[in-house]
């Protein structure tokens, strides 16, 4: 069996695949790590089981996620061994690393060095690798990277125009996230219209809590809205998108912050959540904006406008445009944000069906209109998947 493992700072998401990955056996997540109020769900078939228990620590979370692998009652395996491999994401390759790799002691330090470009999250996956290779000593670990699939973004797109010392001397560029993730829906959406991925130029529009659009040309990235670190680019829940960096002098110079202070506010109390004063949740900011929140309202205007902008961006930067792809927690599952965002496209031959758009979550990916001439679809993501096949692949290839 293969396992995948997604570590973040409050909590531990998990997914056991049989050995060929044609079945999905058992996943669960582990929440609130280190805070009050933790719990673990864990699905087996149809099957959910809710444990409510305080997790100390990652650790904690790894030894609880075993218990319910292995317990006689909802587990699924007798023995660790049963596991095979296990596949890892990490948020931050940085340029070292293009592709998954089995880990190693050189892949480790590698991606200790790469923390310093994404310190919210490297930490956090490293901590994972670590408990996963404490837990099942002697088996293969892969991480598989989600600033990978962004390598073939060109140099004239991923360089920024600071003092070319900095770029070159320092690793300062455009890197791109939620690669994992674009890789497995650009596919998929190729496999949705029938067309070979190499003749289709896509953008992928990744709405979650985290945000990243990708212009996706013949299979691969052109270009990305995210850059160097994990803020800038669209609005997202806590997190502030692209700003003049005009800003932070001020803040630092006039207003006395310092630098951390501008540091949490821009990845921690802006975007869904700094214009609403509500909430990062866009269902939460959706419902209040419906209910006449005017800061709701103006969260949601400016979260659609920005993407409106960055679709159009990436239709012109490919020189024209096959399909518009919605994926993520947002994008699966607004269909207010989807048609509000498409209302405003039909410059580019976007344009949806209603009824579809309404039912798109249930079988029905495609729901351009009759007379689009770009196609519009909702494909879910399986950053899993994608984690599970690199994994096999890898391992297998060792052996």
């Amino acid at each position: 069996m293969i396992l995948t493992i997604n570590c973040g700072s409050s909590s531990l998401k998990y997914q056991l695949y049989s050995a060929d990955l044609a079945e999905v056996i058992a996943s669960g997540i582990i929440a609130k790590i280190g805070e009050a109020g933790g719990y673990a769900d864990h699905k087996v078939d149809d099957g959910k089981t809710r444990i409510v228990r305080d997790i100390a620590d990652h650790q904690a979370a790894f030894t609880l996620m075993m218990e319910n692998l292995l317990s006689p009652d909802i587990g699924v395996i007798t023995e660790p061994a049963q596991i095979i491999a296990i596949g890892h994401r990490a948020v931050h390759g940085g340029s070292t690393f293009v592709e998954s790799v089995i880990v190693d002691d050189q892949v480790m330090e590698g991606l200790r060095a790469c923390s310093t470009f994404a310190p919210l999250h490297n930490p956090c996956n490293i901590a994972g690798i670590e408990e996963a290779m404490r837990l099942f000593p002697g088996t293969p670990n892969v991480v598989v990277f989600d600033t990978a699939f962004h390598q073939t973004v060109p140099q004239h797109a991923h360089v920024y125009a600071l003092p070319y010392e900095l770029c070159t001397d320092h690793g300062i560029r455009r890197y791109g996230f939620h690669g994992t993730s674009c890789r497995y829906v650009s596919q998929a959406a190729a496999d949705i219209l029938g067309r070979p991925i190499e003749a289709l130029s896509m953008v992928i529009c990744h709405l979650g809590n985290g945000v990243t659009i990708d212009a996706v040309k013949g299979g691969q990235s052109v270009d990305t809205s995210i850059g160097f670190g994990t803020f800038c680019g669209m609005p997202m829940g806590t997190r502030a998108g692209d700003f003049d960096p005009a800003i932070i002098f001020h803040l630092v110079k006039t207003l006395g912050m310092s630098l951390d202070e501008v540091e949490a506010i821009c990845y921690k109390k802006s975007g869904l959540l700094g214009l609403s004063g509500l909430s990062n949740d866009m269902r939460e900011v959706c419902e209040a904006a419906a209910a006449g929140n005017k800061r709701c309202q103006l969260a949601v205007d400016v979260f659609v406008y920005q993407l409106r902008k960055q679709i159009g961006a990436y239709a012109a930067a490919m020189n024209g445009l096959d399909a518009l792809v919605f994926t993520a927690g947002i994008g699966e599952n607004s269909a207010e944000i989807r048609k509000l965002v498409c209302s405003g496209l039909g410059v580019l031959g976007i344009a949806i069906d209603e009824d579809l758009n309404q039912i798109a979550r249930n079988g029905h990916p495609d729901i351009s209109a009759a007379d689009a001439r770009v196609a519009t679809l909702v494909v879910p993501t399986d950053e899993e998947r994608m984690i599970a096949t690199d994994t096999l692949q890898l391992t297998m290839q060792r052996a």
